[in-house]
């Protein structure tokens, strides 16, 4: 797997490990044990919240499990192309009602986030593909699993073994790099909004 820093560069000095992650979509089909993934999980688990309500649910399934018929057909087809070698696919979602008032939670996505970037990395660490997506339907997710109301369905992430670039389309082997991001002053500003849109 091609480690980001040997495109990216940083601005400013930080950890390699932050360039090096990046989410390719080749894999290699291989099976990754429940306890392989549990490691994921944990590290998840670590992420800070507010209030150390800790809003976050994950559902997986993995390939070899009867359950991956069901998330495997919620993905949407253009997903479903690579993510059919995936090891597993992970729903992320967050409890937006404060476990303490019972009033909605202001930051439930914000803490599920920190939780979703600590899987992803722990998940690179550990020598794993991690993709996060959006590409998959949110209301038969609901219905299918039944994930409650109170919940808010986040995302979707596949994980995997990496595997060469070749065992993907040509229009996906074309996309299979580490992307660039946005400079920081376009995105960080001292005091009042002074940012582009």
């Amino acid at each position: 797997m091609l480690n980001g820093s040997s495109i990216r560069k940083s601005a400013h000095p930080i950890d390699r490990q932050f360039l090096d992650r990046w989410s390719p979509r080749a894999m290699s089909g291989e099976p990754v044990s429940g306890e392989e993934l549990l490691s994921l999980f944990e590290a998840a688990r670590w992420a800070p919240s507010s209030g150390n309500q800790q809003p976050w649910r994950m559902l997986f399934a993995r390939r070899e499990t009867p359950q991956w018929d069901t998330f495997f057909g919620l993905l949407a087809a253009g997903n479903q192309a690579w993510c059919a070698r995936a090891a597993a696919l992970v729903v992320f979602v967050s409890h937006t009602l404060n476990s303490y008032t019972g009033r909605t939670s202001v930051t439930h996505s914000y803490d599920t986030g920190a939780a979703w970037g600590y899987f992803a990395l722990q998940g690179y660490l550990k020598g794993y593909v991690v993709h996060g997506m959006e590409g998959f339907d949110y209301e038969r997710t609901r219905q299918v699993l039944a994930i409650p109301e109170a919940f808010r369905i986040e995302a979707m992430a596949a994980v995997g073994r990496p595997a060469p670039v070749e065992v993907l389309s040509a229009q996906l082997q074309a996309r299979e790099a580490p992307n660039d991001r946005r400079a920081l002053e376009q995105t960080v500003c001292e005091g009042a909004w002074v940012l582009p849109g």
